[in-house]
């Protein structure tokens, strides 16, 4: 995907390793084979009172062994996260559902089936409508050289001053992360910076400055929309599902708390950038090569980019939800022939499939009436409000330094939206529901520890001028400050009822 940004081969080499490191045919990768194997059969085959689940049915049982095999799997990266999700998609449908193998799905045998069209649903959900029309707005304009020419212009005001330049890069970046991929934003801001890492010196740390400042500002500037990273997607499902939560939660209204969230935190990375990495060079000459194509597919992309952004943003005004808003672009560009065939191979299908399963797994949850029986087994009504909120963000912001944010998101939120759901009131303290689910979608994108924790860490580190330790320091101070400040903001909006 975005294959023109000459810093792409990073990408490409950065994914092509971590894929080797998964299918290596060696002892370790046989042993987590083994363990996953043993753990989901002994849960799939041990007796359903062991449990301690009242009314446990076989299905249940089964569904439980599956989210156990998708845990594992996602957590040891035995194959790739993607490869996973299609798995459990395909287990839930030959042995859980009314279109299963026959003899295993017996509905007076083994208790409620699933819909096969439920399961199959789930990679139509509007939530995938979501993020491929975020990946056709993002192609487009990539594709026309709007993405540059923003670039250029944005980053001019901030001039030659060595931090100017550094606060521009941050903010340019964060911005552009919150409707573009991350990893494609990283890789083109990298690009730009090349020219830019010639002229300082070698003995200075302001190359070190730049370069972090990429990953920093991409992985923050993904909490600013909903689209901006799939955890932030995975929570506004489960917040406005019709039925669940049902709160309606819009583009606009996230971005009405998110936002300034964001700004706030690239300008306290920007000081404690300067602080740890200082310029001993005053002055930079930027010079961003490329910039906007001229004619009419040109001009489709950049009133089209503009008039979507808008409708998402004014989403509670038009009546027009933000999933049906992400159609628009898609179906303009096609019509007027901006994108083809070719050009849908670049979306991230990965992703989709990845988020898919998650959403399979959330499903089975709750048709098959696990939720429901575990909700009235397991008292937790008398869990701490506050305890959870910080188990849920610890864990995912664990989880996310080694495994796929989306993976972990797709883990967590459907346990926490069913430990919520069972609360009730007694959430209320903390803000609700709401401040669970965003608290978790904002651990996600504070976890920035390792250069494998996010492909943008993993491209900052491949310039050279990063070392593992630098990104750990920078990635433990801005994660803590990220995840007190978001957390703190979604409990006050909760608390006023602003969400």
């Amino acid at each position: 995907m975005f294959h023109i940004y000459e810093g792409f081969h990073l990408v490409e080499t950065y994914h092509k390793m971590r894929h080797q490191r998964k299918y290596n045919p060696d002892t370790k990768r046989t042993l987590k084979i083994a363990l996953v194997a043993i753990v989901t059969l002994l849960l799939w085959n041990i007796p359903t009172e062991w449990y301690g689940i009242q009314g446990l049915t076989v299905i249940q049982q089964r569904i439980i062994a599956i989210f156990a095999f998708a845990t594992l799997m996602w957590i040891l990266e035995i194959v790739s996260s993607w490869a996973t999700s299609v798995a459990i998609i395909v287990l839930m449908l030959l042995f859980c559902t009314d279109s299963g193998i026959l003899p295993m799905v017996n509905e007076e045998e083994v208790g409620k089936l699933l819909s096969y069209k439920g399961v199959m649903a789930t990679f139509a959900d509007p939530v995938i409508m979501l993020f491929i029309g975020g990946f056709v707005l993002a192609i487009a304009a990539t594709k026309t050289g709007l993405d540059a020419q923003l670039a250029k212009v944005l980053l001019k005001p901030f001039g030659t001053r060595s931090e100017m330049v550094l606060l521009g890069f941050l903010l340019i970046t964060g911005l552009f992360s919150m409707f573009v991929s991350n990893t494609a934003t990283a890789a083109m801001m990298l690009t730009f910076l090349t020219p830019v890492f010639r002229q300082l010196p070698p003995e200075g740390k302001g190359r070190i400055a730049l370069a972090m400042s990429i990953p920093v500002a991409a992985n923050l500037g993904g909490m600013g929309t909903p689209i901006g990273t799939p955890p932030n997607t995975i929570a506004l499902k489960y917040l406005n599902d019709p039925e669940g939560l049902n709160l309606a939660l819009g583009f606009g209204q996230w971005m009405m708390f998110m936002f300034p969230l964001v700004i706030v935190l690239l300008f306290i990375s920007w000081r404690i950038l300067l602080s740890t990495f200082p310029f001993t060079q005053k002055r930079i000459e930027l010079n961003i090569e490329g910039g906007m194509q001229k004619g009419f597919h040109a001009n489709v992309v950049i009133v089209t980019f503009f008039v979507t952004v808008a409708l998402w943003l004014l989403d509670s005004v038009t009546g027009i939800n933000s999933y049906t808003v992400a159609m628009i672009p898609f179906a303009v560009f096609a019509l007027t022939g901006v994108i083809n065939k070719r050009d849908l191979e670049q979306i991230n299908w990965s992703v989709i499939w990845m988020v898919a399963g998650g959403f399979a797994l959330g499903y089975g949850l709750n048709a098959s009436g696990l939720a429901h029986n575990a909700v009235e087994s397991i008292p937790f009504g008398e869990f701490s409000p506050l305890l959870i909120l910080i188990l849920g963000g610890a864990i995912c912001y664990l989880l996310s330094n080694f495994i796929s944010n989306s993976a972990t998101a797709a883990l967590l939120m459907p346990i926490l939206a069913i430990v919520c759901g069972a609360m009730g009131d007694k959430l209320d303290p903390i803000g609700g529901t709401p401040t669970v689910l965003i608290g978790v979608a904002i651990a996600a994108s504070s976890a920035m520890i390792l250069p494998i924790s996010t492909p943008p860490n993993a491209l900052a580190f491949a310039t050279g001028f990063v070392q593992q330790k630098d990104m750990a320091k920078m990635g433990v101070i801005m994660g803590v400050i990220s995840m007190l400040l978001g957390f703190g903001l979604v409990y006050l909006m909760g608390t006023l009822h602003l969400i």
